[in-house]
């Protein structure tokens, strides 16, 4: 009997290996047929090539008030109508003047897709009109198309000096054109003082330069600071259609200290320590609620064993 049942198994599997041969030798048929199928176009007819991604690359410079420019790009591409940041790609800066390119450096995309490079304007060339020219690029790859962005603007400066006379703080702000070779004032550009943050910076108030280039902004005497009380202001001139962007920071002791030790917060409503009374009356009031719950589903219980049965007549008969 055991004889049998071996040698019935051994049938059996010899059944599955030969139905799975016959599977593959279809399945290998099929796959040639398809291949001799799609082999089969006209002459002249190329493959249609693959849909490359089209990145957008976007690119300004900031002078800073140290003679120093950053040359700021941001790579992003639209995918399924929403723009999707790209990190960790390689964009090359180069300064142009005219047919001849003069390597700057590159740097790799973070995770927000940004780059940003600083360079000394020192050992920059002016053209004519004393203006800069730069060139952001990015070669692509296998996946997407190359893109590059230019950038032209004039030579300038932006400074700041903070005042303090007695409880009014006030912020100077003097701009000048570099573009001739000397310091011109530039009259009538409107230009801003912010106030550094964690995240972006605060507008505090804006001037436009009179004829010497200077613009005064008072500001506010109760601003927040780090420990030490101090405040990063920040002059900023942005988008200008002939010097760009510009910006200039100067950290005062003007702020009120804030403490940066991690500690508890007190209990309150809009904190994640809520009053001790809230807590206990939430717990109160969902017991009572759950326990009306309880009494409920209890009382069904004990109403389906009260509940009479029917006795059956036969039953009653027999006994």
């Amino acid at each position: 009997m055991k004889y049998f049942i071996i040698q019935k198994k051994k049938n059996t599997f010899l059944k599955q290996l030969l139905c799975i041969a016959v599977i593959q030798v279809l399945l290998v048929t099929g796959l040639y047929a398809q291949a001799d199928s799609t082999a089969k176009k006209e002459e002249g007819k190329t493959e249609e090539a693959a849909v490359l991604i089209s990145p957008t690359l976007q690119f300004i410079t900031v002078q800073k008030a140290d003679n120093t420019i950053d040359l700021k790009a941001v790579l992003k591409a639209k995918i399924k109508g929403s723009f999707i940041k790209l990190p960790l790609l390689k964009i090359k800066f180069t300064a142009v003047n005219g047919d001849a390119e003069n390597d700057l450096g590159f740097k790799i995309t973070d995770r927000e897709g940004k780059a940003v490079l600083n360079i000394k304007a020192d050992s920059l060339v002016m053209d004519k009109e004393g203006k800069v020219h730069f060139k952001a690029l990015f070669t692509g790859n296998k996946a997407m198309e190359a893109a590059t962005e230019e950038a032209a603007v004039k030579r300038a400066r932006l400074e700041i000096t903070p005042v303090k006379d007695d409880s009014v703080f006030t912020v100077k702000a003097k701009l000048v054109d570099l573009g001739s070779g000397k310091e011109t004032p530039v009259p009538e550009i409107t230009v801003g003082i912010f106030v550094k943050r964690s995240f972006n910076a605060l507008k505090l108030g804006e001037g436009a330069t009179d004829t010497n280039g200077e613009a005064s902004v008072e500001i506010p005497a109760n601003l927040p600071g780090d420990a030490q009380g101090n405040i990063t202001l920040i002059g900023r001139l942005d988008e200008n259609e002939t010097y760009g962007n510009l910006e200039a920071a100067s950290v005062q002791k003007w702020g009120i200290p804030v403490s940066d030790k991690l500690q508890e917060l007190p209990r309150a409503l809009w904190s994640s320590h809520p009053p001790l009374w809230m807590l206990f009356t939430f717990i109160i009031l969902i017991s009572v609620v759950w326990g009306h719950y309880i009494v409920i589903i209890f009382q069904l219980f004990r109403l389906r064993k009260e509940e009479p049965h029917n006795i059956n007549t036969a039953d009653a008969a027999v006994s």
